[in-house]
């Protein structure tokens, strides 16, 4: 019997949500995307759940898109990357507009949607040892949807340079970016979040938490959902263009790339 892709598990009101293919490196492909969104919902309208916390089994947190999906990529029309962009996009806007406070854990390397995944999460636990990058334009790629949530966090400086160059960079670097919230050693982190999400459940009002949410995500960013629309429509056009298809094919054969 196959593993289960999301692991989905309340205790003392936390609810912990387990990207667990860990064969793929918790590479994002349609079918997790849509476990998490579900599992991030159902998190959502349980009673008995008042903070949600997001980790990923194995050494990395996530990878990004896989090799097959990627392959896939090129054959869509585009309506269809049109279609799987609006999920990734639905991914992000679940966590974002969630009525919980969720809780990244981050315990391996962060990379492309896979960073997006952890930055766009309420609150960022990372041990020193995680690495994150958006590294798509390596690719021929756009890491349209994740900008639109990375302009939030952090100043527009410090996003072109991390956009443009793809380059990978430290936990302690996140968290001088304002990336991230906390960089804990991987033997406390555990306890970290534990504690950090039961003083949120004992000491906050679940209304409170809630409704300061939203406030600071109106406040942050009023034009979201259009910025996003937009996104989802450069990340449809730009996986037809030549250098996308370069750079995902010299990816898959394992060849560098000179563009």
């Amino acid at each position: 019997m196959a593993e289960e892709l999301v692991l989905y598990r309340v205790k003392d009101r936390i609810a912990n949500i387990t990207l667990n293919r860990v064969d793929k490196r918790n590479a994002l492909n349609p079918e997790l995307v849509a476990l998490l969104s579900a599992s991030l919902r159902k998190a959502a309208e349980d009673d008995e759940v008042k903070v949600i916390v997001l980790k990923a089994n194995g050494n990395t947190f996530s990878a990004g898109a896989d090799l097959a999906y990627l392959q896939q990529l090129q054959q869509n029309s585009f309506e269809e990357n049109l279609a799987d962009s609006n999920n990734l996009k639905e991914l992000f806007t679940t966590i974002c507009y969630l009525p919980k406070i969720v809780i990244a854990q981050i315990e391996g390397h962060a990379i492309a949607g896979g960073c997006g995944l952890a930055t766009v999460c309420d609150v960022i636990f990372a041990v020193p040892e995680a690495n994150f990058g958006y590294t798509e334009v390596k690719l021929g790629f756009v890491p349209a949807i994740v900008s639109c949530f990375l302009m939030r966090k952090t100043s527009e400086t410090i996003a072109k340079r991390i956009l443009l160059t793809g380059e990978l960079f430290s936990a302690e670097q996140a968290l001088a970016y304002n990336l991230i919230s906390f960089v804990t050693k991987k033997q406390d982190i555990d306890q970290k979040v534990n504690d950090f999400a039961v003083d949120l459940c004992n000491n906050s009002s679940a209304n409170a938490l809630m409704v300061t949410k939203q406030l600071i995500n109106q406040t942050t960013n009023p034009w979201l959902e259009k910025s996003l629309e937009m996104a989802i429509t450069i990340n449809a056009k730009v996986r037809e263009s030549e250098d996308f298809k370069k750079g995902v094919a010299s990816f898959l054969n394992k060849e560098k790339i000179n563009w």
